[in-house]
Formats: structure tokens, C-alpha cells, sequence
């Protein structure tokens, strides 16, 4: 078992690449507001030379996941481009041509992918497909309140687009339920998904590309770090890659990496078991 270093500083580790694949929500910043660090090391990665392409699972068009990055403060000089779920989701549903689309998710929330949907909205007795953004109040429900709709989609043969494979999400000190859970549920039950995003290899595919774009050439995969706060996305999709990774502690696996607030060597080897996704080092935020 391979367990990552403990760093309190990210600046010599991130001199050694020239991509960065960086996750949003957990190290840019917290659902509420932006990480003054992570704003601070990425744009001296960029000053510096270096490519910064976020690799989002919102289920939300890129342009939307920008806006929202400028409303929570973080700084335009911390990326060139970003990759989102909810543009990998809106690709994959103009390249099926469906006519009808059952939508579930909170549509005041996710009106951006609402209003981009190529295909009327319809009731799901109607639909060709089903896409989902998350649960329409995930403070109070479950993936189980929409079993018996996941149970008619799979009757009818439905394939569910899954426009965020997260499971969970910190907002603050809670920890709310995401689409993934229902894409998981309706796995479970037989249905078919499709995964726009992490850990698929969907995500770093589109965001090495664009990274090749952007710096006019390939990208040599040992000049990338990919970094992100959740094993099963971030990591499982850098191992996918086979690129690097930088594990965030004080995001999602904030309880189990660090008891008691400090980051611990054996928390992270009992959260690196044998057979998970490794990373390169571990730090409690992304910060010089």
C-alpha cells in the first residue's frame, strides 16, 4: 500500500508540471467562497507558464460554472478553461438526437442546463431519455424518494444521463446528496447511465484536450497533476489517465483524513487502502 507524503506547501510539487487538471468544488473553494490559497498558488502556476484547465462535475454549462467561480471570488488569473458535467452531458444528448428529454433536478438551481437542453422537456411516460442534475431538494430527500420513478425510466427501457457523478457534496459543514446517487440507484436497479464526468474517462479525456489546444501541442502525461479532494472521482480519474494526483484532505474525506483537524499519516493510510486510486502527496488545501 502506497501511502501519499504529507506537504504543507504545493509550490514545489506543482514546479514539476505544466498542467494542472484541478477540481472546484472542495479545493477552489467551498460552496460558499473561494480559497484564498488555491486562488494564490494557481495563478503563480500560470504566471509561471503552467496550463490550469478546472475539471468540474456541475451539471452546468462551463459558461455558468465560470460565472458562479467569479461570484464566490475566485480569481479569473486562476484557470484558462474549464471542463464541466453539464457541457459533456449536453454533448452526449445532441449526439443521441433524442426528441423528448424527462429532466430531474432543481430547475430554479440548474436553469442554465434546463434552458441549454436541445430536446422538449416532457413527463416521463413521453421521454426518450432521462437526465438528471441532482435531487430536487436535497436537503430533505434521498436517492430512495425516486426509486419508483428510476423503476418506470428502467420499465421503459430509458437510458439516464447522469450530469453529475458525485455522490456527495460539502456545502458548508453539510454534506448533501447528489445526482451520482441516483445514477448509482438506478444502476443498482438495471437501468443504463452515462456518466458525464468524473471518475470517467470522459472528463480528462475533454480536459487534456483541451489543454493540448491551448498550449498548441501535446501534453506529455508525466507533466500533469490532476487535483481533487474525493478518491473516488478526482483520483480513480488521474489513475484512468495516467497522470499524477494531489489528494486536497479538507474536502469531502475531511473527517476520515483529518480527526480532529490535523492532517494524519495514519488517517491516510487507512484511507489508502490497498487497491484505491494512489496520489503523489497529500496537503490539507491547495496552497503555496
Amino acid at each position: 500500500m502506497s501511502v501519499p507524503r504529507i506537504i504543507e506547501s504545493c509550490d514545489e510539487l506543482l514546479a514539476d508540471y505544466d498542467v494542472l487538471l484541478c477540481d472546484v468544488w472542495g479545493v477552489v473553494h467551498d460552496g460558499r467562497r473561494a480559497f484564498s490559497g488555491a486562488n494564490e498558488a494557481l495563478s503563480a502556476f500560470r504566471a509561471r507558464g503552467g496550463t490550469v484547465v478546472l475539471v468540474s462535475n456541475a451539471p452546468t454549462p462551463s459558461a455558468n460554472v465560470a460565472r458562479v467561480l467569479d461570484e464566490k471570488g475566485v480569481v479569473r488569473d486562476a484557470w484558462d478553461a474549464i471542463v464541466s458535467s453539464g457541457d459533456l452531458a449536453l454533448s452526449h444528448i445532441a449526439e443521441r438526437g433524442w426528441r423528448r428529454l424527462h429532466i430531474i433536478g432543481p430547475e430554479r438551481r440548474d436553469r442554465a442546463f434546463f434552458e441549454a437542453v436541445g430536446a422538449p422537456l416532457v413527463a416521463l411516460e413521453e421521454a426518450d431519455a432521462v437526465a438528471c442534475t441532482g435531487l430536487v431538494d436535497d436537503r430533505r430527500e434521498t436517492a430512495e424518494d425516486y426509486r419508483t420513478r428510476l423503476e418506470v425510466a428502467h420499465a421503459r427501457g430509458l437510458e439516464l444521463v447522469c450530469a453529475n457523478p458525485d455522490l456527495v457534496v460539502h456545502v458548508g459543514p453539510d454534506l448533501l446528496p447528489c445526482a451520482g446517487a441516483l445514477g448509482a440507484l438506478y444502476e443498482a436497479i438495471g437501468g443504463r447511465v452515462f456518466w458525464a464526468g468524473k471518475p470517467y474517462p470522459i472528463a480528462y479525456r475533454a480536459a487534456l484536450a483541451e489543454a493540448a489546444r491551448l498550449r498548441a501541442g501535446e501534453v506529455e502525461p508525466s507533466r500533469v497533476l490532476a487535483i481533487g479532494d474525493s478518491i473516488r472521482t478526482d483520483l480513480a480519474a488521474a489513475a484512468g489517465a495516467g497522470v499524477d494526483a494531489l489528494f486536497i484532505a479538507s474536502g469531502i474525506h475531511r473527517d476520515e483524513a483529518m480527526p480532529g483537524g490535523e492532517l494524519s499519516g495514519d488517517a491516510l493510510a487507512r484511507l489508502f487502502a490497498a487497491g484505491g486510486p494512489p496520489a503523489l502527496a497529500a496537503a490539507t488545501a491547495l496552497r503555496l
